[in-house]
């Protein structure tokens, strides 16, 4: 027995003193209310209502019964409302791009708390933010993706001690002369994902630099120092290298600079959407 529905079948004919009437306040039919009171009656032993009489009166036992009735819709009533702003209270936790601007993640939570949405970031490598949409771990997250088929792209470029005198970089201008070992190029662990490393790889090997050229950079605050002391170039997005004070020229090649998608978890009540006023501020973020 759905003991809140016969509960309110219960209630709401003691005040209407009306089973059609009660029937109608509730949105049901007047012979489902009429069974549920007949459950009720049975489940506790006794008469809840006169039907002798022209018009349905409560009985003593049943007045006697009603406000523990009404007690119980009540504490139910307000369970529920605790569940619906436990829900809305929950932090949902998103992923971002490490290294990330923080006026443009204070835009992100910002807009969750214009929307009632408690919001949370995290920076993760991108692997973790893959697996954490995966696992529920996290509500939404910037995913990358090849720049082609890409929702936003991030432009990629070297960042050096000096400036070098072009408007955009191919890797051909890097080839060192024989003889010189060449100034190592350096990839941040946002852009140690398989198809992003395999693409530079080819695109290095076809510029005719050394295969040893390319590598990772490791912890992020030893390769700027590397970068800013001229021993080393660091692919990065330009702001990055203008907050640390390198000189940034961007990469021609436009197959090779970041692509990232918006991703929501399913999990926990997830609904696999991300709102379009999250996604229009998780746009900064890439920029």
């Amino acid at each position: 027995m759905d003991l809140l529905a016969h509960l309110a079948a219960f209630t709401a004919t003691a005040d209407e003193v009306s089973f059609s009437r009660a029937a109608d306040r509730l949105g049901i039919a007047q012979p489902l209310l009429s069974r549920r009171i007949k459950s009720l009656e049975t489940h506790f032993g006794g008469q809840l209502f006169d039907r002798s009489r022209r018009q349905v009166t409560v009985t003593e036992f049943g007045s006697s019964l009603l406000p523990y009735a009404r007690d119980v819709l009540e504490r139910a009533g307000r369970l529920d409302e605790a569940a619906r702003s436990a829900r809305a209270a929950r932090v949902r936790v998103v992923g971002v791009p490490a290294h990330c601007a923080p006026v443009a993640l204070a835009a992100v939570l910002r807009a969750g708390s214009e929307q009632g949405t408690t919001l949370a970031v995290r920076e993760l490598p991108p692997q973790q933010r893959e697996s954490g949409i995966g696992d529920g771990s996290l509500a939404y997250a910037l995913l990358r993706v090849a720049p082609e088929r890409a929702a936003f792209r991030v432009p990629l470029g070297l960042a050096a001690a000096k400036r070098l005198a072009r408007r955009s970089l191919h890797l051909e201008d890097l080839r060192p002369p024989r003889g010189v070992a060449g100034l190592p190029i350096l990839t941040l662990e946002e852009d140690e994902v398989p198809y992003a490393r395999d693409r530079l790889a080819r695109a290095a090997a076809r510029a005719g630099l050394p295969e040893t050229l390319v590598r990772p950079a490791g912890p992020a605050a030893a390769a700027l120092a590397g970068t800013l002391a001229g021993r080393a170039r660091l692919l990065c997005a330009e702001p990055f290298a203008r907050q640390h004070g390198a000189s940034w020229t961007p990469l021609a090649d436009t197959a090779l600079h970041r692509g990232y998608e918006m991703g929501a978890s399913e999990s926990h009540g997830g609904t696999g959407e991300v709102p379009r006023w999250l996604a229009e501020t998780l746009a900064e973020v890439t920029r």
